[in-house]
C-alpha cells in the first residue's frame, strides 16, 4: 500500500497510542484492505478546530468527527475556560440533534467538561441549536457546545462552540481556544471520567422560557386569532425542530398546523431525503405532496437542528413554489419594518443586519425607512457578536443571511427557525387578512424597491485534492481578478483577505472595515455582484450572483423574471468556464 509517510507515521501513532480496541481494529481493516484513499482523508491533517468549532465526516482518523477529536476539543476549550474564568464556577450547557452519535459526543463532552471541575447542564433529549443559545444566556454560562453538523449528509457531525453572551465564539475567544486545543498533544491529555454529580439534567423549564421569548416576537397576535384556521403545512426532517416548532405555532394561535407524518421521525439517517437541506427542493418533496393535498396557505421546513427554515407559498397560479432564502429574508425585513413603521416603533435608532452574500434590496427598504443595515461576513457568529456589541445603544429588528437562517427579536444570538417560522405564519396570515399571498407580496415589494434575483452555485471538490483545487481557484481570483463575466465589466473587486476594495485603473481604493475573509467579490457596471467563497463547513467552493432591474409593475413580473434568469445563465457559464 502506498501512503505517504507522513499519513502512515499518523496511522501508526493511533495503532500504537492509547486509542480503544474497536478503533484500531477499524483501523486495522482499512490497511488490510489497501484502503488508501479513505486512509489518506482520514489521516492526512488533523480535523480543523476552526473559528466555530469542528465539522466533519464521522469515523476513524485525525481527519475524522469521533470520541478522541471531540474529546481534544473538549479538553482544549476546558483549559481556555479555566484560563478565562479562573475564580469561578464555570458553568456549560450542552444540546445536541438528531445525527448519529450526537447524543454519545454530547455526553463525551459533558464527562470531560465535569472532570475539569466544570458545573454542566445537559438537555434531556434533542433541542433546536437557537435553545441552546437561550439557556447560555438564561443559565448564566461561560460557555456552551451543540452537537450538529446543521444541514450536511448523514455522514457528518460537528461540535458548535458558543460564548457567554449565546453566540458562537468570535475573535479573541475563537483563536484563544484554538491555540489551546492544539496544545493537546496525547489522549492521555483528556480526562475522560466523569463527575456525574457535575452534570445537571434541564429540560421543560427551559423550553416553556424559550417559547416565551419566542412568542415576545409577534407583532399582530390579533391578526393571528382572525386568521387562526391558516393551513400551515411543516416538516422537522427528522430533526429537532419537532417538538418546539409546533409547539411555538400552537401557542401563538394556529390552529391548523398539519405535520409531515414521514418525517417526525427523529432520526440520523434521514430515511425520507438525500441531503436534510431546506435549501433543496428534494427535501421538501413530501411537505410540498402534503400541502398539494389539503391545498395549503404556506409550507415550512426546518433542517436538523431547527435553525434554518425553507418555504413554500402559492403563486399567482395556484401553484406551491419554493422560496430561496433572499426571497423569504426579504418578506420578513418589509414585514417587520413596515409593521414597526405602522405601529409608530421606529425611532431612528433601530438596525437590520444580514451578510454581505445576502440580497441587496433588504439594503433599500432599510434606506428607505430610516433603519441601519449593517453587513458582515458570512456566518450568523458576526450578527450575534454585533449584538451584543450594540445591546443597550440600539434596537436589533432583526438579522439574516441568505442561506435561510434569520433572528427576530434579541433573545439569542444566532439564528432561529422556532422564531422564524412563528413570524413567516403571522406574516402569511397578516397579508391573507389583507387579501394578498406572499408571493403577490413579494412582487409589490419588487415595483416598490427593484427586482433583485440572486442564485447560489455550489461546487463539491472533497478530500485533499479538492481542497488544494478551492485554494488554487481563490489564489487565482486574488492574482488575477477578472476584468469581464458574462460579458459584464467589472468595475470593482472587493478581497476580503487583503481587506481592500479597489479599481482596475489603480484609483478609488479603500479598506474594508471587516475581519479578513478569504472571500473575493467582483461588482459590474451594472450593479450586479458576484462573489467566490469557499465553504467553511463543506468541501465546496461556493458563487453568490446577484443581478437586478427596474420592475415597473407586477404584470411585468414574467418577462423581468426571465430576463434576468437569462443574466445569471451568462455569469454562470462564465464563473465555470474559470473552474475548468
Amino acid at each position: 500500500m502506498n501512503l505517504e509517510p507522513n499519513i502512515l507515521t499518523k496511522v501508526n501513532s493511533w495503532l500504537d497510542g492509547d486509542y480503544d480496541d474497536t478503533t484500531k481494529q477499524t483501523i486495522r481493516e482499512l490497511v488490510a484492505q489497501e484502503k488508501t484513499s479513505e486512509l489518506t482523508d482520514a489521516f492526512y491533517r488533523d480535523l480543523e478546530f476552526g473559528t466555530g468549532g469542528l465539522r466533519g465526516i464521522m469515523g476513524v482518523g485525525s481527519n475524522r468527527i469521533n470520541k478522541y477529536t471531540i474529546g481534544s476539543a473538549t479538553q482544549g476549550l476546558s483549559n481556555y475556560l479555566k484560563q478565562q474564568f479562573p475564580d469561578e464556577q464555570i458553568k456549560v450547557a450542552i444540546a445536541h440533534d438528531n445525527r448519529n452519535n450526537a447524543e454519545f459526543f454530547a455526553q463525551t463532552a459533558a464527562d470531560i467538561f465535569s472532570a475539569n471541575g466544570i458545573h454542566v447542564y445537559f438537555f434531556e433529549g434533542l433541542r433546536p441549536t437557537p435553545e441552546l443559545s437561550f439557556a447560555i444566556r438564561e443559565l448564566g454560562c461561560q460557555s456552551g457546545i451543540m452537537l450538529t453538523a446543521s444541514h450536511n449528509p448523514k455522514e457528518y457531525s460537528g461540535y458548535k462552540v458558543y460564548w457567554s453572551d449565546g453566540g458562537q465564539v468570535v475573535n479573541p475567544h475563537d483563536k484563544g481556544i484554538i491555540a489551546e486545543v492544539n496544545n493537546i498533544q496525547s489522549v492521555a491529555d483528556i480526562k475522560f471520567e466523569g463527575k456525574p454529580e457535575r452534570i445537571e439534567s434541564i429540560g421543560e423549564k427551559i423550553d416553556k422560557r424559550f417559547i416565551e421569548n419566542v412568542l415576545a416576537a409577534s407583532i399582530n397576535p390579533e391578526v393571528v386569532k382572525q386568521e387562526q384556521d391558516l393551513k400551515i403545512v411543516y416538516s422537522p426532517i427528522h430533526g429537532a425542530g419537532v417538538e418546539m416548532v409546533p409547539r411555538a405555532l400552537k401557542e401563538l394561535g394556529f390552529t391548523n398546523v398539519n405535520l409531515v407524518e414521514e418525517q417526525l421521525v427523529t432520526s440520523g439517517d434521514f430515511p425520507t431525503v438525500v441531503y436534510p437541506n431546506p435549501e433543496e427542493k428534494e427535501a421538501l418533496t413530501l411537505a410540498l405532496k402534503l400541502a398539494g393535498k389539503i391545498d395549503a396557505d404556506l409550507v415550512m421546513a426546518t433542517d436538523p437542528d431547527a435553525d434554518r427554515v425553507g418555504i413554500a407559498v402559492k403563486n399567482n397560479a395556484g401553484e406551491h413554489v419554493l422560496l430561496n432564502g433572499n426571497q423569504t429574508g426579504t418578506l420578513i425585513f418589509n414585514y417587520l419594518i413596515e409593521q414597526w413603521k405602522q405601529k409608530g416603533k421606529l425611532t431612528g435608532n433601530e438596525y437590520i443586519a444580514k451578510t454581505i452574500v445576502t440580497t441587496n434590496i433588504i439594503d433599500e427598504i432599510a434606506k428607505a425607512n430610516d433603519v441601519t443595515c449593517y453587513n458582515l461576513l458570512t456566518g450568523f457568529k458576526y450578527i450575534g457578536a454585533l449584538m451584543t456589541e450594540l445591546e443597550g445603544k440600539a434596537t436589533y429588528i432583526a438579522g439574516a443571511e441568505e442561506s435561510y437562517g434569520y433572528l427576530i427579536g434579541a433573545h439569542v444570538r444566532d439564528k432561529d427557525a422556532v422564531v422564524a417560522c412563528t413570524i413567516i405564519a403571522e406574516m402569511a396570515a397578516y397579508y391573507k387578512h389583507n387579501g394578498k399571498t406572499l408571493f403577490q407580496t413579494l412582487q409589490e415589494i419588487y415595483v416598490k424597491y427593484g427586482f433583485y434575483k440572486e442564485e447560489l452555485i455550489s461546487l463539491t471538490k472533497g478530500g485533499k485534492q479538492g481542497a488544494e483545487e478551492i485554494s488554487q481557484l481563490m489564489q487565482g481570483y486574488r492574482n488575477n481578478p477578472p476584468q469581464e463575466l458574462g460579458g459584464k465589466k467589472i468595475v470593482r473587486v472587493n478581497d476580503y483577505q487583503t481587506s481592500k476594495s479597489y479599481t482596475f485603473d489603480g484609483g478609488g481604493e479603500t479598506a474594508i472595515d471587516l475581519p479578513k475573509s478569504n472571500v473575493m467579490q467582483f461588482l459590474t457596471e451594472e450593479g450586479y455582484v458576484i462573489t467566490a467563497r469557499p465553504s467553511g463547513t463543506e468541501p465546496k467552493i461556493k458563487y453568490y450572483i446577484s443581478v437586478n432591474t427596474e420592475l415597473d409593475s407586477v404584470s411585468d413580473f414574467a418577462a423581468k423574471d426571465a430576463e434576468l434568469e437569462a443574466l445569471i445563465d451568462d455569469l454562470s457559464k462564465s464563473l465555470l468556464a474559470s473552474n475548468d
